[in-house]
């Protein structure tokens, strides 16, 4: 049984400082074996009574990062769909909402990429024609004018 008396509710701010200390522990037990941490995003918070707090842990890479397998299927195969390797990460916007590429799946050939709304990473689909032509028209234009 916990000695300290429970919250009445959970705010975003305990939720974020209690996976960082989560953090902290897996890593420390991680790093004895070898392996490198890295935190995912807070998910399903109910802050009257829970929310998930997840983790990966991968053999680091010789850099000391973490290997991650979604980058890696992204880079492979972002070509054959008309978009650059480093497009992965990108945000782009729709006129209401921004989006985070998250990934891409060649087994959905009408909506092969995967992306997370970024204010509360809710997942979505694209077609690969909607992402480059969201992607080049938030691009500024940076050439010289005159």
């Amino acid at each position: 049984m916990p000695s300290a008396k429970p919250p009445r509710n959970l705010t975003p701010v305990l939720c974020r400082r209690l996976q960082a200390e989560m953090l902290k522990a897996c890593e420390a037990v991680a790093a004895r074996h070898g392996l490198v941490v890295e935190p995912r995003d807070i998910t399903g918070a109910d802050l009257r009574w829970g929310f998930d707090a997840t983790f990966r842990v991968s053999i680091p890479l010789p850099d000391g990062s973490a290997l991650d397998p979604e980058r890696l299927r992204f880079e492979a195969l972002s070509e054959a769909f008309g978009l650059s390797p480093a497009d992965y990460g990108r945000s782009f916007s729709t006129s209401r909402e921004q989006f985070r590429i998250t990934g891409i799946d060649p087994r959905r050939p009408k909506y092969p990429v995967s992306a997370e709304r970024v204010p509360d990473g809710q997942g979505f689909k694209f077609t690969a024609e909607q992402v480059a032509l969201l992607l080049q028209k938030g691009m500024k234009d940076v050439t010289p004018k005159g």
